[in-house]
């Protein structure tokens, strides 16, 4: 059993949250309202609780970042770094800008050679980030119905925090795929972009990646 510290009490922490209950892992949930969210974790058990933000990141081994893209940095740092240090942070935000989209794409406010996540990264060097979880809606992030498995691309610059996230994302009904250190965070940022094009173009939603490999 994990001890979870989830960040972000909107619909990807609480599926995340939800997924991990499932699963018999110990949850926290941050939010700066616990009462709005009281019924929610009572329908979860004795396996979810709520907290405050600063709670949560003392509370969870693992770290959970769901917050909204523009919110990160500025969570991140609010945080106490001792309550960071050493722990791998699952990011799952991405980058997206308050601008509408145009023609189905969305626009980004973060540099084109540098993702979010290496800007958190750099925020708390200590702290292992790995992204994953941003290239999915979040009704299909645990356990979701496709013709085959979908993959979920992961990167961040620890070997054994990737392997801890893999083994998550696998419990969760994803085929793991590392794509290197941070630097590949950019392009999986990006890969939000092409997902959501379906949603906001025809209100499809019910789809994910497949990385296909020759025999």
């Amino acid at each position: 059993m994990k001890t979870i510290g989830i960040i972000g009490s909107g619909t990807v922490g609480k599926s995340l949250g939800e997924g991990f209950v499932k699963y018999n892992h110990s949850i926290m949930l941050g939010t700066r309202n616990t009462d709005k969210l009281s019924e929610w974790k009572n329908q979860l058990g004795e396996n979810a609780q709520l907290g405050s933000v600063d709670e949560t990141a003392k509370f969870g081994d693992i770290l959970i970042l769901a917050t909204k893209g523009t919110a990160a940095k500025d969570v991140i740092k609010s945080l106490d770094k001792k309550d960071l240090m050493n722990k791998t942070i699952i990011d799952a935000t991405n980058p997206i800008s308050d601008v509408a989209p145009v023609d189905g794409v969305l626009k980004f406010f973060t540099e084109k050679d540098k993702s979010l996540m290496e800007e958190l990264q750099d925020i708390v060097p200590e702290a292992n980030f790995v992204k994953a979880f941003n290239t999915i809606g979040s009704a299909l992030m645990v356990n979701p119905e496709f013709e085959s498995q979908p993959t979920m691309f992961i990167a961040g610059n620890n070997t054994d925090a990737k392997s801890e996230v893999a083994e998550i994302v696998e419990q969760f009904g994803f085929e793991a795929e590392d794509m290197g250190t941070a630097k590949a965070s950019n392009v999986i940022e990006q890969l939000c972009i092409l997902w959501c094009i379906p949603g906001f173009r025809d209100n499809k939603w019910n789809h994910a990646f497949k990385l296909l490999k020759s025999k």
